[in-house]
């Protein structure tokens, strides 16, 4: 078993890496750069390492850095989260050159599934079915041909990105070129690489994802599906699991398509195979994320299994601690993202200092978090704050619970999507389970928050202010000495 894990990441994902090590009696080691230098992932772990760079991203993506990290403080292993290095090719390999276990996959399989005309070559000789598509593998005008012939609407969309970057819509052949050109250029400014490929574009698909673990030796088992079809701007808002309204067979056929391409390739450790999902029932293989998903813990949940004790196990050496037959799903599972933004201007990042986090309690309920009262949230990192995940013994149950939930959380100081996602919560189709990549967009009206006039907001926010006792105590309590020495201290 490894003695001592270091988490090249921040944030929420960083403070729940280093309960399960705490769990595990694993040290931890935190690194931060100084905009993070009150984040609550330091309080948590058992050493820290200062980070250097004029840019704070930059910092958590030097690896010189974090590999002198690891050799300073001892950490035989590196957990690397979500985002920044974690699905490197280069950085896993390197970290696997210096001795220190990558907790994820091999450095050949992240780049084979972290370009998406590669992985989807690898999916179509295994049998998994794509979108019709086209890969331009000559001129340019050839390439707008074969995108052509496969007929509109279509997606541009780069191969080595993500988060929607270097990804365009095209309704008209008129329209073809001039969006390649501008899709392969932000893909070479976002990705350095410029490849694009052109794929039919499904309208109002459903986002289904499948959790799966392999100890890289073909023994492949999964744990279900998670529905990700509620997205702004191609990112997902909430996740839930089981998906709503998806047929059994179909279901256990996604899952079985997701376990042989992670067989084939001997994948190691965790990893998500997602799909999209037509109306018609037909899905077809999207990508391949060689990392621990943000959606994760919806999972955890409802399977009862740890995901990052189980990554840590693989990447020890220990293999799978589960046959598939051991792994029962129960009940139902909703996330939320908690994200420092504005959903009323087109979900614009905010900024602010947060003066007051109260968060919701309950047996039922899990508050994956990296801030903190105090804590000042600054351009430099993505939004995201805070997941809120609720269970039920049913969908209904866990949805009736969500909407408690997002009553009960408090951040002030910061504008944040909580309104809007307890919006989502009380919808009517969001309660149906009538899911698909176009909710936000269609449900907009009933979405939209309600007009308050500036004094009306003010008010409100210093009602729920001053009804909060340790606000009040702050604000108002005066302090000894200076409260014996009586009115005339003014």
């Amino acid at each position: 078993m490894l003695k001592r894990v270091l988490i090249a990441n921040r944030g929420e994902i960083a403070c729940r890496v280093i309960r399960t090590l705490r769990a595990m009696g694993i040290g931890s080691v935190a690194v931060y750069h100084l905009e993070d230098r009150g984040a609550p992932h330091l309080d948590l772990a058992d050493e820290r390492v200062l980070l250097h760079g004029h840019v704070p991203t930059a910092a958590y993506l030097d690896q010189d850095q974090i590999i002198a990290a690891c050799k300073a403080t001892g950490a035989d292993g590196l957990h690397p989260g979500y985002g920044f290095l974690s699905e490197n090719a280069g950085f896993a390999a390197r970290t696997a050159k210096e001795g220190i276990a990558f907790i994820g996959p091999d450095a050949d399989v992240i780049k084979l599934m972290g370009d998406k005309i590669l992985s989807r070559n690898y999916a179509r000789k295994l049998g998994i079915p794509i979108a019709p598509s086209a890969t331009q593998t000559g001129t340019l005008e050839h390439f707008i041909d074969q995108a052509a012939a496969i007929g509109f609407p279509l997606l541009i969309k780069a191969s080595a990105g993500g988060g929607g970057k270097g990804m365009k819509i095209v309704r008209a052949a008129k329209d073809l070129e001039e969006n390649i050109r501008m899709a392969a250029g932000e893909a070479q400014r976002y990705f350095a690489d410029g490849r694009v490929y052109a794929e039919k574009l499904l309208e109002q698909p459903r986002h289904i994802e499948v959790q799966v673990l392999g100890d890289g030796k073909g023994n492949v088992i999964h744990l279900f599906e998670r529905e990700c079809s509620i997205q702004r701007r191609y990112q997902k808002v909430v996740e839930e699991s089981p998906a709503p309204n998806l047929d059994w067979k179909l279901r256990d056929q996604i899952c079985a398509a997701a376990v042989k391409l992670a067989s084939a390739a001997k994948y190691k450790n965790a990893g998500t195979v997602e799909f999209i999902l037509s109306a018609d029932g037909t899905f077809y293989f999207l990508e391949m994320n060689t990392r621990l998903q943000v959606e994760h813990p919806v999972t955890e949940m409802v399977t009862g299994v740890d995901l990052v004790a189980e990554q840590i196990k693989i990447a020890s050496g220990l293999g799978l601690s589960f046959a598939q037959q051991d792994i029962v799903q129960k009940g139902s599972a909703i996330e939320v993202r908690v994200c420092a933004e504005r959903p009323e201007r087109d979900f614009q990042p905010a900024v602010g200092r947060v003066g007051l986090l109260r968060v919701p309690v309950g047996g039922k309920l899990r508050f994956d978090a990296g801030i903190r009262e105090g804590q000042v949230v600054t351009p430099a990192f993505d939004s995201m704050l805070a997941k809120l995940i609720c269970c039920g013994d049913t969908r209904a149950d866990a949805v009736a619970g969500l909407s408690a939930a997002l009553r009960e959380l408090v951040i002030l100081g910061v504008p944040t999507n909580v309104d809007f996602l307890a919006r989502i919560a009380r919808n009517g189709v969001f309660k149906s389970g009538k899911l698909h990549t176009g909710f936000i967009g269609e449900q907009s009206a009933d979405l939209a928050p309600p007009a308050l006039a500036p004094s009306e907001e003010a008010a409100a926010v210093l009602t729920a202010l001053f009804d909060d006792a340790d606000f009040r105590r702050a604000a108002f309590d005066v302090p000894e000495p200076y409260a014996s020495i009586g009115a005339w201290r003014n």
